[in-house]
């Protein structure tokens, strides 16, 4: 008797040990198989059409089956499948896009190295500021500081920079030299009266005192999302990144914007340190690098960081760091389509025009009874629930209600994030004003259904 399993579902659960889930619920309940999507939907292996509310994993810039993209791949593919950057080698594509990235990079970022994913990506960026602190003679200067509820990934190093417990928890993380300081979440941390601006000096007064106690000369950087993704989509209070800046300059502390989420468009700017003000010393980015078409991710550093660095390379005779898939042919090429893309349907500025719908949709369930906080920018956004709207109170069993609506939320045909009890919204760029509406209007059945279970009017 033949006793293999033989669904689709049957040999997920059979084989696939999956990341970012619950293990023996997914047991239990099994996957939902997604065979092939389309613009802002995405459809299972039962038929059924949904919305991608989160464009994936906050990546599919430009939606699902983009046809140029495939043929960008193919092209490659066909051409040069593979090469590697080591050893001075190079290939055309890595080049074209290190170049352009540099172009449309914030000001004072020089040079490009690339990996393929943003875990990867913040790993590098610590070694090289390792690297970098003991090529100028500063070998104590190797602390990094991060913020509670931040999400830098999940290698070992990143998920130590990462401030989301169960990233942490039974992984013997975070390592040491990773502190971590207060999430700027105006509406949850604010104090009775305090002002968006004065929860900022308060905040940067905060890591004033870590970078002293410390020790300045220990400290190598300051490290944070300009917008907070999978930490809950925090937007910085008024003044907070102008503030913080201040501090790291004042203890020669690098910033290192992790713009993993928030780049190439998601807040109405090409990159959020645009809109923010952030003048990087490093610049990390992936996901819609490439629409997540192909796993790619890219670090931009300033003039000054290369210079030591590549004098200290001479010294020992090489720059000890690399992976097979740095700079791959068909990922950069990808990469370079999807940002011609970009440019030619012009979706930074699309993103804008559409943000003003989107933020107003969220907003409108601001009223509702089960909802704390609603809070976005650009094409991206949150809906916090709680208990009790006028204590911000949680609810009894933290994680209870969150899981709940999102099911609800999949039942109606929109796939969207839960984080807790925060709903995270991330939808393709190319959404149009009919999309949004037709994905809140989703969304407000599922919270009606919610109500309804839960009895509240």
């Amino acid at each position: 008797m033949d006793d293999k399993p033989n669904s689709q579902a049957a040999r997920d659960i059979a084989y696939y040990f999956h990341p970012a889930t619950n293990a023996r619920r997914h047991e239990e309940i099994g996957p939902t198989i997604m065979e092939r999507g389309k613009g802002v939907h995405v459809y299972d292996d039962q038929g059924k059409e949904y919305i991608e509310g989160l464009a994936g994993l906050w990546s599919v810039a430009v939606g699902f089956g983009e046809e140029r993209l495939v043929r960008a791949a193919t092209r490659q593919m066909e051409k040069l499948p593979y090469y590697h950057s080591f050893n001075h080698k190079s290939h055309p594509a890595a080049i074209d896009l290190a170049e352009r990235l540099v172009k449309i990079a914030p000001k004072g970022l020089a040079k490009v190295q690339f990996t393929s994913s943003g875990s990867e990506a913040n790993d590098f960026a610590i070694k090289l500021l390792w690297y970098y602190n003991n090529a100028i003679g500063r070998p104590q200067k190797k602390k990094f500081i991060s913020r509670q509820r931040a999400y830098h990934g999940v290698t070992i190093a990143a998920a130590s920079l990462t401030g989301l417990p169960v990233n942490q928890r039974d992984f013997d993380l975070p390592l040491p030299m990773m502190k971590h300081v207060s999430t700027p979440h105006y509406w949850r941390n604010a104090l009775p009266g305090e002002s968006e601006e004065d929860f900022s000096t308060r905040l940067a007064e905060e890591l004033d005192v870590m970078i002293r106690k410390e020790g300045p000369e220990t400290v190598a950087a300051f490290i944070g999302e300009p917008v907070m993704g999978a930490g809950g989509v925090i937007v910085p209070p008024k003044g907070y990144w102008e503030k913080i800046q201040a501090v790291c300059r004042k203890h020669d502390v690098m910033v290192i914007a992790d713009e993993v989420i928030c780049g190439f468009g998601r807040t109405g700017k090409m990159f959020a340190c645009e809109l923010y003000g952030i003048k990087p010393d490093i610049l990390v980015l992936s996901k819609a690098i490439t629409s997540s078409y192909m796993p790619l991710s890219a670090v931009l550093v300033s003039d000054k960081i290369y210079q030591a660095i590549a004098d200290n390379s001479a010294k020992i005779g090489s720059f000890g760091h690399g992976f097979t898939a740095s700079g791959h042919p068909v990922a950069t090429a990808v990469a370079l389509e999807n940002l011609d893309i970009f440019e030619e349907r012009d979706l930074v500025g699309h993103a804008a025009r559409v943000s003003p719908r989107f933020l107003k949709r969220l907003h409108g369930f601001a009223s509702r009874p089960l909802v704390g906080e609603t809070r976005g920018v650009g094409l991206v956004g949150a809906i916090e629930l709680v208990a009790n709207k006028e204590t911000k109170a949680p609810f009894a069993q933290p994680g209870s209600v969150g899981p709940r609506l999102q099911d609800f939320a999949q039942e109606e045909g929109l796939v969207i994030r839960g984080i807790g009890e925060i709903m995270a919204f991330c939808p393709p760029l190319i959404i149009t004003e009919a999309e949004v509406d037709e994905m809140f209007d989703r969304f407000d059945r599922a919270m009606m259904r919610l109500e309804s279970e839960m009895g509240v009017k």
